[in-house]
């Protein structure tokens, strides 16, 4: 991978996580309202896959989604405006944290109803089939999804018709508050697809590069193979499951461990080796500190929706 690269994906990563403690702040100042789902932890795993894809490729995610919107080129001030339920956010204010989109990058948002977003993807799928072109589908889940009808019936419906949808599982060790081993037959969720006769993997989740490379594998086959594949990718959230998480369900003892392997400080490493400057990562780091301060002050700046948008964006426009 070329530098350039390199450094763009230790960028993506510290602004995700440089905006997201932010919105925590100003979610306890009372700025931001509703749920908010933070991403601390998992950067790797949306940064990873996300530069894998080619632009024609669609990513649909569930609620956990201002990195995804990031990683598919949604500015910051867009959405650091979404989370404060202003006009000028990527949903206008309206979506808020749970629902960040912008189809114009091939990013079909984020969803709030735990793996009501799947069918979806085949849906995608089976257009791009009609259509005759070879784009593939991304779809980014948590573990806790994979029990649920919707799971089964996407899989199912993907295997049977070879559709091209790369099954994106982030398992975070934890359903909201249950850990998977207590809420799932199958701990490994991977073999599920094993169910549907469907090819599957599995990938360190903290490590960037090596998502990296699953993800440009995966997408290959699903794109060549023409049939879907499932990837788990295993990761750890280091914050509650949303803001109002009291965490009585694990030990602090397990957060901290899994901090430990702090996916950003892994890649930090990583890159030191292959000769990158701390100077050119402090960089990076000054530069994310004032664009994550920018963004707050154009999103505080910014108006909230008026009364004349109240029933805009209902209806796709008929043409």
């Amino acid at each position: 991978m070329e530098k350039d690269k390199l450094l763009q994906l230790y960028y993506e990563m510290v602004l995700i996580r440089r905006l997201e403690e932010r919105g925590a702040e100003l979610y306890q100042q009372g700025k931001i309202g509703g749920f908010m789902h933070l991403y601390i932890g998992q950067e790797a795993v949306s940064t990873g896959l996300i530069a894998a894809r080619e632009p024609r490729d669609r990513v649909i995610t569930a609620y956990r989604d201002h990195g995804v919107a990031l990683n598919c080129g949604i500015s910051a001030n867009e959405v650091m405006a979404e989370l404060l339920g202003k006009v000028t956010g990527t949903s206008k204010g309206k979506g808020g944290s749970m629902h960040m989109a912008d189809t114009s990058k091939n990013f079909w948002g984020g969803h709030a109803i735990v793996g009501g977003h799947l069918p979806i993807a085949s849906g995608f799928a089976l257009g791009d089939q009609y259509a005759g072109n070879d784009n593939v589908t991304i779809c980014m889940f948590g573990d806790g999804a994979t029990n649920i009808g919707y799971f089964h019936e996407a899989l199912n419906l993907s295997k049977t018709w070879n559709l091209r949808v790369l099954w994106v599982c982030e398992n975070n060790q934890y359903g909201m508050g249950t850990a998977v081993d207590r809420a799932s037959a199958v701990s490994e969720i991977r073999q599920k697809a094993e169910g549907y006769g469907m090819a599957n993997g599995r990938v360190d989740g903290m490590d960037v590069l090596k998502i990296y490379e699953a993800s440009q594998k995966a997408i290959e086959h699903v794109r060549t193979k023409q049939e879907p594949f499932l990837l788990e990718i295993m990761t750890y959230r280091f914050r509650g499951h949303s803001m109002g998480d009291p965490e009585r369900y694990r030990k602090q003892d397990e957060v901290k461990k899994w901090e430990e392997s702090d996916p950003i400080g892994i890649y930090r490493a990583q890159l030191l080796k292959k000769k990158i400057s701390e100077a050119q990562l402090d960089e990076i780091d000054a530069k994310v500190e004032v664009e994550i301060g920018k963004s707050v002050e154009f999103a505080e700046a910014s108006p909230e929706p008026g009364m004349d948008e109240l029933f805009k964006d209902i209806y796709a426009d008929a043409d």
